[in-house]
């Protein structure tokens, strides 16, 4: 036959595509274009709500408001004021890029034009002109235009920063999350257990004291631990926190143990920061032998509880400069052993540090506290250190204690 390619059957209406899709059962169809549907919505939703979806369905359910509020201000003028304009201009400002929310602005403005003229000529025509209180007045006129300017400057921030507000809230659940994550001691084999627990100052989300820790070493049988304190709290020191616990991520186990704070020292320098110091404590044990190495860059001293006297000793080793202060930095360490029934605990200052009282004194309540939970066990007592120790100071507070059965 000719017109036909050899070995290929061709498709006809009985044997094409369509001929397969209009075979199938209408219920079958039905739910293959549901699924489509929704897939569509799906990611037009999540394209929205990450700032990268035009506004346009947006601008267009506010720009429809605003005829509605203005035809219920004529018609219950009771009910809805003309202030009603407000909410669109304020969801707008959260939703919208500034040059659309300018064109809403001036539908609004609109709207409001409107309103006064004929709340205007229904004055004139009643027949008690001084009873009738219905209007635009210039006090409403004022909050409108008030809220619209702060929207504008809010849409332009965060137009500049590239961050949309639908985002921005997810981005720093995100931050935190990561941060908490990144704290967590990974799992020990039989016999090893630790506790890490971390309050920001103030009550906030993010926090300058962090931790870092990994399984290292042949085998993975050692266990390295960064506790560090970056300078500052809150917000400012979270999100350096964030960064360097990053880095310090990076570097932990990719170099030796010696060389792990000078490293941390360069990458800080590096950074330039006007505030760019903090003091970190780096833990190296073993965890076949329970040998391990604390080395100190001006951090606080290691807490040591020997399980068979029940005494608790200070692991100090020669402090060494902050991280972040100058190059060339040399970092120095203390040996020790954590045998069976021994605690070590490592803390940041806000646990000891109170203004007005000796820095030894702070310890001294710390070691003792964390005496008292040894009879209910140490799970979970990093928290109750924090809340018996230093519920209430305006600091930055961590505690990890590291322990052998």
């Amino acid at each position: 036959m000719a017109g036909r390619t050899p070995g290929r059957t061709p498709q006809t209406t009985a044997t094409g595509p369509t001929a397969s899709a209009a075979g199938e059962p209408a219920a079958t169809r039905l739910r293959t274009r549901a699924h489509r549907i929704r897939r569509r919505l799906r990611r037009t939703g999540v394209d929205y709500f990450r700032g990268a979806a035009p506004d346009w369905l947006a601008f267009a359910l506010f720009l429809a408001a605003v005829p509605v509020l203005v035809a219920l201000n004529v018609w219950i003028p009771a009910w809805v004021p003309p202030t009603a304009l407000v909410l669109p201009v304020l969801a707008g400002s959260l939703l919208l890029r500034p040059a659309t929310l300018v064109l809403l602005y001036a539908a609004a403005a609109v709207g409001l034009s409107t309103e006064s003229l004929i709340h205007t000529g229904e004055r004139v025509a009643s027949d008690n002109p001084q009873a009738y209180v219905y209007g635009v007045t210039p006090g409403a006129a004022l909050v409108v235009g008030a809220v619209g300017v702060a929207g504008l400057l809010l849409a332009q921030f965060r137009s500049r920063v590239g961050v949309p507000w639908r985002g921005g809230g997810t981005m720093l659940f995100d931050l935190r999350e990561r941060l908490r994550v990144q704290s967590q001691v990974p799992k020990l084999p039989e016999g090893w257990f630790a506790d890490m627990a971390l309050r920001p100052a103030g009550g906030q989300s993010f926090s300058g004291d962090f931790v870092v820790a990994a399984r290292t070493g042949p085998g993975r049988r050692m266990l390295e631990v960064v506790l560090a304190d970056v300078s500052g709290k809150g917000m400012d020191a979270g999100s350096r926190a964030l960064l360097l616990s990053g880095a310090f991520g990076g570097l932990l186990g990719s170099l030796p143990a010696h060389e792990f704070l000078p490293a941390a020292n360069g990458y800080l320098l590096r950074q330039d920061w006007d505030e760019g110091f903090a003091t970190a404590a780096h833990l190296v044990l073993d965890l076949d032998t329970g040998q391990y190495e604390l080395l100190s860059a001006g951090h606080l001293p290691g807490m040591q509880r020997l399980g068979g006297s029940g005494r608790w000793e200070l692991r100090e080793c020669a402090e060494g400069p902050l991280l972040g202060i100058y190059d060339g930095a040399k970092f120095e360490g203390v040996r020790g052993r954590l045998d069976r029934g021994d605690v070590l605990m490592l803390c940041t200052d806000g646990m000891v540090e109170v203004p007005g009282r000796d820095l030894a004194e702070g310890m001294d309540r710390l070691m003792g506290e964390a005496d008292r939970l040894v009879a209910a066990g140490f799970r979970g007592s990093a928290g109750r250190l924090i809340e018996k120790v230093a519920k209430d100071v305006n600091d930055d507070r961590a505690v990890l204690l590291v322990w052998r059965q």
